[in-house]
């Protein structure tokens, strides 16, 4: 009984691939209300959540971007309207603790005064099923007023007269050093760890100028659990590097210093199906132990009971 009771109670669980379902091209050609249908159903969107800490940079010099839709310039709004957009904030003693890797021995009356230096960009946008690029960076008219003050020892871009927004860091190139919190795609895969939480991006190369390149390949995985309804998630393989200054210079690119996602969905879908033995085989197995084991002390109980009869008898 305890053997087929363990036997029921295991669970099996069976990996299958097919191709993963592809986006309609109407979400990409301007297709009217049947687009925008499609986006409120939400059925080729899925949200995407940020939550990163810059110790560093104060939230006036910090831009973000989505797809070259940045927040500087009101794009992003327009595309990712509220709730579902990103805002900026000063970061909590506890983040600013983990983004610089502080875990005790300082006074939370002189982390408040640093944690001004901060900010942290967190929230939640809905993304279509298609390849894209998030960032995190140096906005750009504070990367013009720091190189210029930085080259010439003044501000040649126009700006005003106050000290902060001429040089808003202070003589040096913005330290765009950041601790990734969270970043997830959808619903993350139960089974697994997401490989985008907890990342710490230190940029120790002198200047504190460089690019987080992260690089995200992500799994539409089907998850089904016994007695559950099915979970649309997705898994995630990561890779990420550090892309230096010179390097930068050297392509002549225009991105800033800071952090860029770039994410991609796979052709192939994988799905993850928990399943239990039958629990009419459970019970029938149950009913054929236990007819059995009647079966099995009805004969041994008769075999003895007749040695004791004929026993008896010889003895009489």
């Amino acid at each position: 009984l305890i053997s087929q009771l363990f036997i029921y109670l295991q669970v099996q669980t069976r990996h299958s691939m097919h191709l993963a379902h592809s986006v309609p091209s109407i979400l990409f050609n301007n297709g009217g209300a049947a687009a925008r249908k499609l986006v409120l159903n939400g059925q080729y969107h899925i949200p995407l959540k940020l939550h990163v800490t810059f110790p560093h940079l104060q939230c006036n010099s910090l831009d973000y971007a989505h797809d070259g839709n940045d927040s500087s310039s009101g794009k992003f709004e327009h595309y990712h309207s509220k709730p579902y957009t990103f805002t900026k904030r000063m970061p909590t003693i506890e983040e600013y603790k983990t983004a610089v890797g502080i875990t005790r021995g300082s006074k939370n009356s002189e982390l408040q005064k640093q944690r001004r230096e901060g900010c942290t960009v967190s929230g939640t946008i809905h993304i279509p099923r298609v390849g894209g690029t998030l960032s995190v960076s140096v906005s750009p008219d504070a990367w013009r007023r720091a190189t210029s003050v930085l080259a010439f020892g003044m501000d040649l871009t126009g700006g005003s007269g106050n000290t902060e927004q001429v040089d808003p860091f202070h003589g040096r190139l913005p330290n765009v050093t950041h601790y990734v919190h969270d970043v997830t795609f959808g619903a993350p895969f139960p089974p697994g760890t997401n490989p985008l939480q907890g990342a710490h991006h230190v940029m120790d190369n002198g200047s504190g100028v460089a690019l987080a390149n992260v690089a995200v390949k992500l799994v539409p995985t089907t998850y089904k659990r016994t007695f559950h309804s099915e979970r649309e998630t997705y898994q995630a393989s990561v890779s990420r590097h550090i892309v230096e200054p010179a390097t930068l210079a050297a392509q002549r690119s225009m991105l800033l210093p800071g952090l860029m996602i770039t994410y991609d969905f796979t052709p192939l879908a994988v799905r993850h199906v928990e399943k239990r033995e039958n629990v009419f085989v459970f019970l029938s197995s149950l009913v054929g132990i236990v007819g059995g084991v009647f079966v099995t002390v009805g004969l041994v109980s008769g075999c003895l009971v007749n040695s004791a009869q004929a026993v008896a008898k010889k003895m009489d």
